[in-house]
């Protein structure tokens, strides 16, 4: 791999692929291509099959993905698993196609069975049936994890799996009607603070237990698998500690310095007990995250300030 590699990053506007991005830019890669879902419709196969044969990227790192919370996930659960899978498919089955001999695929810890053991090892994948609310999304990653398997027992090419925790940071999706729990609680938070540290009403009980990951960390990840040939299929990434979701909104409450009440509304699900991950398989190789989350949130909330208007205006949905 050298600087000037042909590099096609798919959803290099949302927040995993924009930080990936970053990440490349720093390192020095000068060689990158990114198209806007505009110029390229993933889910189009011909579209997608054509943009390969024109650009010949060398490497393809696909970020791309139709995401939300559990409310996006319950209310539209044929465009979570179909346009996932229509994304996924386009570029792993064009990438094949168009001889690229190296792919990384990024998905989610939602793969996982609702109640696998903890922490959650890469071999639990398929061994129980997967959380209710976003059982749709998970089973397109899974789908796209398993389409890089077979190509790399098959064909012998390195295509691997990188499967993060709940990962947050510049460019997230703050929209209170699909977001996921962290930018949701960061948001109210700071509205609250405006509205004269008005209370701020949570959903569920803040009992489960979450880990969290600041999306640079995640960036770092992809350009050590870019890097490195992985030897295995699947592996997890994340920070293999985790928090309550109490812990998380006291924490967030203090690094926007809101000084209203925390209520929970125990009326609303909960969703998995507990998503804890196993990332021995990285640290063993050599990757290891490096932001705490404390941090993280502090760096994301600077963002979120810098950037409120356009959220507020486009609402990144």
């Amino acid at each position: 791999m050298n600087k000037n590699t042909k590099i096609y990053i798919a959803g290099h506007k949302g927040m995993v692929g924009s930080a990936v991005c970053r990440a490349l830019v720093s390192k020095g890669y000068s060689n990158l291509i990114g198209k806007t879902s505009v110029e390229l419709d993933l889910r189009n196969q011909q579209a997608v099959t054509e943009f390969y044969k024109k650009e010949q990227p060398e490497v393809v790192i696909d970020a791309a993905a139709k995401v939300g919370g559990i409310l996006a996930n319950n209310d539209y659960p044929y465009q979570f698993l179909m346009e996932n899978m229509q994304i996924q498919n386009n570029l792993i089955d064009g990438a094949y196609k168009a001889g690229i001999e190296k792919f990384i695929f990024l998905g989610s810890s939602c793969i996982y069975p609702k109640f696998a053991p903890q922490p959650l090892k890469e071999e639990y994948l398929l061994t129980d049936s997967l959380e209710p609310t976003n059982e749709w999304y998970a089973i397109a990653k899974i789908t796209g994890v398993k389409a890089c398997q077979a190509i790399r027992k098959q064909y012998n090419k390195d295509f691997v799996s990188l499967m993060p925790t709940n990962l947050y940071g510049s460019f997230d999706n703050f929209d209170l009607q699909s977001s996921h729990v962290l930018p949701a609680m960061l948001r109210k938070f700071h509205e609250a603070k405006l509205n004269n540290h008005s209370d701020v009403t949570l959903w569920g009980s803040g009992k489960p237990m979450r880990e969290f990951l600041y999306v640079d960390d995640m960036a770092e990840a992809v350009v050590y698998a870019l890097e490195n040939n992985l030897p295995e299929y699947l592996y997890n990434i994340g920070t293999g500690e985790d928090i309550t979701i109490k812990e998380l909104a006291a924490t967030i409450q203090r690094v926007i310095g809101h000084q209203g009440k925390i209520l929970w509304d125990a009326g609303k699900p909960d969703g998995t007990p507990r998503k804890l991950m196993d990332v021995s398989k990285m640290a063993a190789i050599g990757w290891e995250y490096s932001t705490a989350l404390e941090d993280g949130i502090q760096k994301t909330y600077e963002w979120f300030l810098e950037n409120i208007e356009n959220i507020k205006e486009v609402k990144l949905s």
